[in-house]
């Protein structure tokens, strides 16, 4: 009976205490992925040619395939028909390429930047850097703006009591890791490359979108839908 009783207080103090960790940055969620380890793919059309939109549809897709999708975010910006904007690269492949234009909106605020993986791992790179770089070993990239960070420094751009707040998600690179990070509450630019930056402890991160943020976790037994989507980054097992 005492080592049920001393099991159970276990059980609750170790509940507490992931409550607490849960309840001290409330405004965020934050996957953490390391390529080593585990896979991300860029999705954006089945076998028919038909762009997912959604992350449920990914989602079925996968399984009848066999495959259970994991995590998934929408990976960039995209055009009314759902290509991308910008630069698109899936298993190799340059889907759609690199947009140094200029233009209007958030994709356009330069610098904007590029989010890849490659056989040296995740990194996220000005747009016109990724243009210099060998392409060879290079199996994803998106393309997406503006850079949240650039070498550790807030885009310039950026107003700190800015009232323009939205669900936003972007991506960060620390490592062999990419950390995707999803706001539960309306932020501004500022506030958020500051997370980036001063609580995940990125140099480089990349604005992926807001207001069609979404988020899908296995995990956390989470699947968002808010409006369709284009590019969807994600990974899926086995």
């Amino acid at each position: 009976m005492r080592k049920l009783l001393l099991l159970l207080a276990l059980c609750l103090a170790g509940a507490a205490s992931l409550a607490s960790a849960a309840a001290a940055e409330p405004r965020y969620t934050v996957v953490k992925i390391d390529v080593r380890k585990e896979r991300l793919e860029l999705f954006l059309r089945d076998d028919s040619g038909a762009p997912f939109k959604r992350l449920d549809r990914l989602e079925a897709w996968l399984a009848a395939r066999n495959r259970q999708l994991v995590f998934a975010m929408n990976a960039g910006m995209y055009h009314a028909d759902f290509s991308p904007v910008g630069l698109l690269v899936q298993e190799g492949r340059e889907e759609a390429p690199l947009n140094l234009a200029a233009g209007a909106g958030n994709f356009f605020l330069k610098p904007n930047g590029v989010f890849l993986v490659s056989d040296a791992g995740p990194r996220v790179v000005e747009s016109s850097e990724y243009a210099a770089l060998p392409k060879e070993g290079v199996r994803l990239a998106t393309q997406s703006g503006p850079l949240l960070l650039r070498r550790g420094v807030v885009h310039p751009a950026f107003i700190p009591d800015s009232d323009s707040r939205k669900i936003r998600n972007g991506v960060g690179v620390s490592g062999h890791t990419a950390i995707f990070v999803i706001s539960e509450q309306p932020v501004n630019f500022y506030e958020f490359a500051l997370y980036f930056r001063d609580v995940l402890h990125c140099r480089d991160a990349l604005y992926l979108d807001g207001t069609v943020s979404a988020l899908h976790s296995l995990a956390l037994r989470r699947s968002d839908f808010t409006r369709e989507l284009g590019p969807i980054l994600g990974m899926a097992v086995p």
